[in-house]
């Protein structure tokens, strides 16, 4: 983002040239106010896929409210009410729990076979709960205060009717999917309930939002944002890169900056070893709990951040706690070993998806963090991705203009991003191929479009497929006439490469004239003319 990919983070490359983004901000009583954070930029936090990436959010289409049928629910019964399966049924609301027996249902007559195979009980968010602090793992007071909140987001759930019911709904059974996957730990549930309670407040007495809304809470620093069919979900990538900013703006803003880490530190869970920032909902195929190596680099450079502007050294120490998830493989690290070093993930889930702009931004924080604290192991990790980058950096570059990830161009602000980048890893590490690279990303953004038109003959009534070649994504338009009379013309948005446009059958043979034009994503403009040659 500078925007798209992650917003924020532009704020920290560069906040001169970053404008303020709106954010609603729900207060008391269901007040929302709208103002310009500036300190948060772009359209869309990460996770967020460049125009063209194949990426659904649960089931749920870029731009469209709510994909999701309300009273829906993956793994209930139908007939079976959603809230009430997750409450006391487990997988499908199959068999009630101990507790909703006491409560007056009494106890089924098990029959012969039930006899001799005696059913599982079934896993409930409070059944874990109670195990968890039975345990010691959580104490009397936070299983209390997590049990009321669980159950006021199901009896709030039950109240509410149409998108309303179904963002809910999704974040409670996203919780409910990861104590099914004995994930549940004590260290998920402050994340996890704050998500809970947030979105039972926005949902109850806050507005419809659209996709990709970006919003927070009075009294809070903490960035939240709405993805379709997924409730709204804490924007750990957004969060952090609001830090860096804070942070960059100058010690007037340091305060804001250490309540906003405040609020951040105690929802980092254990994973792999590490204090790791996660995501609890469903992306592109990705199931909660998952973390990306670009979130929780742009922690570590927070938190590195925090100790410049303190010197307080309790920072630079979380900062180090912070890094061990680099070091482990997926699913449950970030780290994928390759013959040359390391390559950083996006997505932990995603094992085979390379996107250029969170490698590089996840080196930039590293970087920083090594710099500052000396740490050995993150200057190792920094240069074994160091040297990943540089193999795979030349096949994100088109030639005219740079890829998100293989065969997929950037969007504008994905491609400013990106340069944004290298540019500043040119600046720290004076690479060659970072600093070349960055120029030729530059002189893309005023470089017009190249055409060439492929097809030159056709056949009376019949389709013509007229190809042509493109050299970066563009909207093209094409006229066909024949004298002063336009046979054909259309445009449509087409990305780099062989393309072609289907030319209705044309009755006459002869020669006709043919106008083939682009625009790019900058806005630069380029026009060919030639000839179809048709034939009887």
């Amino acid at each position: 983002m500078r925007r798209s990919l992650l917003a924020l983070l532009v704020v920290a490359v560069c906040p001169s040239s970053a404008a303020a983004a709106p954010v609603l901000v729900l207060g008391p009583h269901g007040h929302v106010s709208s103002r310009n954070d500036p300190f948060l930029s772009g359209p869309a936090l990460t996770p967020a896929p460049a125009p063209g990436a194949r990426t659904s959010f649960a089931g749920v289409r870029p731009g469209v409210h709510s994909g999701v049928r309300p009273g829906v629910r993956s793994g209930v019964r139908p007939g079976v009410r959603p809230a009430l399966a997750r409450a006391a049924g487990g997988n499908g609301g199959a068999a009630p729990d101990r507790g909703s027996q006491r409560a007056g249902r009494g106890k089924a007559r098990p029959n012969a076979k039930a006899r001799k195979r005696p059913r599982r009980a079934a896993v409930t968010v409070p059944g874990v709960l109670a195990r968890l602090q039975r345990t010691g793992a959580i104490g009397q007071a936070a299983y209390r205060s997590y049990r009321a909140s669980w159950y006021a987001a199901l009896n709030a759930e039950r109240r509410l009717s149409g998108s309303r019911k179904t963002e809910l709904g999704a974040v409670t059974e996203n919780v409910h999917a990861i104590a099914v996957a004995n994930q549940l730990t004590a260290s998920r549930l402050p994340a996890l309930f704050a998500t809970v309670d947030r979105n039972r407040q926005w949902w109850t007495t806050g507005p419809l939002l659209s996709y990709g809304q970006r919003v927070e809470f009075a009294g809070s620093q903490l960035v939240w944002q709405f993805y379709p069919g997924q409730g709204i979900q804490l924007q750990v990538l957004g969060t952090f890169g609001k830090a860096n900013g804070l942070y960059t703006a100058g010690a007037a803003d340091y305060p804001q900056l250490l309540a906003l880490l405040s609020q951040m530190i105690p929802l980092a869970a254990k994973r792999g070893g590490s204090l790791t920032w996660e995501y609890y909902f469903k992306f592109d195929g990705g199931s909660p709990p998952w973390t990306s190596a670009m979130s929780q680099a742009t922690g570590i450079d927070s938190l590195t951040r925090a100790y410049q502007a303190t010197k307080n050294p309790y920072y630079l120490q979380l900062a180090g706690r912070a890094l061990p998830i680099f070091s482990v493989a997926p699913p449950v690290g970030v780290n994928v070993r390759t013959p040359r070093g390391i390559r950083f993930l996006q997505y932990s889930f995603a094992r085979r998806t390379s996107i250029i702009n969170a490698f590089l931004q996840t080196l930039i924080g590293l970087h920083d963090y090594a710099t500052v604290s000396g740490d050995p192991r993150a200057e190792q990790l920094f240069a074994a991705g160091d040297r990943e980058a540089q193999w795979e950096l030349p096949g994100f570059d088109t030639g005219a203009w740079s890829l998100y990830q293989p065969g997929v161009e950037d969007s504008l602000s994905y491609h400013q991003l990106v340069t944004g980048f290298l540019q500043q890893l040119c600046k720290m590490t004076a690479t060659p191929l970072y600093c070349s690279t960055a120029s030729h990303f530059q002189t893309y953004e005023v470089t017009a479009p190249t055409l060439a038109q492929l097809t030159l003959r056709g056949r009376t009534r019949k389709v013509t497929n007229l190809r042509f070649r493109l050299s970066k994504y563009s909207r093209v338009g094409i006229i066909v006439s024949q004298g002063s009379s336009t046979r054909f013309a259309t445009s449509a948005d087409f990305p780099y490469g062989t393309q072609s446009f289907s030319v209705p059958a044309l009755r006459q043979a002869g020669d006709y004239s043919l106008v083939l034009t682009a625009r790019d994503l900058a806005g630069n403009f380029t026009r060919i003319t030639g000839t179809l040659s048709i034939s009887g």
